[in-house]
């Protein structure tokens, strides 16, 4: 919605300063200075409440994002334990970085990208 809003004011801003520019030709009405600015103000306010507007997700809003995740009823979830020093490990050490689900041991401090070994 915000590149709408973008264009839009860009498009009038564009064509009000056409009109201004053409008022001063030598067969111009004066009406079109007024249009001009007209179209210009609108513009530059359509950029104002477009700039003004926070999204709605709760990432812009400072908020936290919650992944659940919906197991089959017939799923075993196993142990997990750290590939480095072989520590256990719980859902806390489990963290979301840029999409990807990423394991932080708290006993040797390493750090690594969980990937889902096939199953054949």
């Amino acid at each position: 919605m915000k590149a709408i809003g973008w264009i839009a004011a860009l498009i009038l801003i564009f064509f009000g300063v056409m009109f201004i520019y053409g008022a001063f030709a030598s067969t111009a009405t004066p009406g079109w200075i007024i249009i001009g600015v007209i179209s210009v103000a609108i513009g530059f306010g359509i950029i104002w409440l477009v700039s003004r507007r926070t999204g709605s997700s709760p990432a812009s809003a400072g908020g936290q994002t919650v992944l659940k995740v919906d197991l089959p009823a017939s799923t075993a979830i196993e142990a997990m334990k750290c590939r480095n020093c072989g520590g256990n490990l719980t859902a806390e050490n489990v963290t979301l970085l840029a999409g990807a689900p990423t394991v932080q041991c708290p006993f040797c401090g390493t750090t690594y990208q969980l990937t889902e070994e096939p199953k054949w």
